[in-house]
């Protein structure tokens, strides 16, 4: 239960946004993708969606190419969250996370759909905005509400047994910073249950706290993979970001934790310094 990109590499507009990636991840673990801006985090995962055709290679869900999967078997095994949801109509928060059960419904929801539709808002903590317009949630309860969705839509194991897969891009990336910790412990869990979890993030540290293994991104290729206390070194951390940092255990998990280095600042002006230089500005 494995999916993979083989030697992928996507090229769009001319410009090569990936090249030569190949990556496996497996059920049952986070994978979190880091890198700088730019470094191909989207493009990987929507190739590993089937949003995005590689111009070279292929990805692979349980050993088939994706290709060889119905769109709606690929809907029943895979949800992906993207960074931006935009929804102009006045769905309720409810009715958005109960399309997550679109690619299960024959004619029409069930009470089993509904009751699904519930529990991940539960899950994700926004069942209070469960009667509230879609659009006039703020942009971190807009990206609650669609991880709900998500969850709705893999909710149920497949029959025949096969894995799940959930696919997020910068799911914390609106959130402040207790969400972010709850979103990635929903992630965990999900991961617990056997689901397949590949995260695009930012933040370092949250990656190192939640995935069980991490590929760093870096002009299109991947850097550096492997579990974090391994590719999270300040060597690799350097050469990717252009940041000088410092890595040690963290006194309360164990895992990396991520000190950036920045050069020093100038000083600040005192209050005092600032009103003396507003009223005898220096000569020209």
């Amino acid at each position: 239960m494995m999916l993979e990109a083989r030697q992928i590499s996507v090229i769009l507009g001319g410009r090569r946004l990936l090249d030569d990636v190949t990556l496996t991840v497996a059920a049952g673990e986070v994978t979190a993708l880091l890198g700088p801006n730019g470094a191909g985090k989207s493009t990987l995962l929507k190739a590993l969606a089937g949003d995005l055709k590689p111009a070279q290679g292929a990805v692979y869900l349980d050993g088939r190419p994706l290709e060889a999967w119905s769109l709606i078997e690929r809907a029943r095994r895979r949800a992906a969250l993207p960074q931006d949801s935009p929804l102009a109509f006045p769905f309720t928060a409810f009715e958005v996370v109960l399309l997550g059960r679109a690619p299960h419904v024959a004619l029409r929801e069930t009470p089993q759909d509904i009751a699904i539709a519930w529990q991940a808002m539960q899950q994700t903590g926004v069942e209070h905005l469960a009667l509230q317009r879609y659009p006039s949630l703020s942009g971190g309860e807009r990206q609650r509400v669609q991880l709900a969705r998500a969850l709705a839509q893999i909710w149920e194991a497949p029959p025949d047994g096969a894995a799940r897969w959930l696919l997020l891009d910068e799911p914390t990336a609106s959130l402040d910073l207790g969400r972010q910790y709850e979103t990635m412990a929903v992630a965990r869990q999900l991961a617990q249950d056997g689901v397949g979890v590949v995260v695009a993030l930012h933040d370092l540290n949250l990656a190192a706290y939640a995935a069980d293994y991490v590929a760093v991104l870096d002009r299109g290729r991947i850097a550096a993979e492997g579990r974090p206390e391994d590719a999270l070194t300040p060597e690799r951390i350097r050469s990717a970001f252009g940041l000088e940092v410092a890595v040690t255990p963290h006194p309360r998990h164990g895992r990396p934790c991520v000190i950036p280095l920045p050069p020093p600042m100038p000083r600040a002006r005192s209050r005092l310094e600032r009103r003396l230089r507003l009223a005898y500005p220096p000569a020209p």
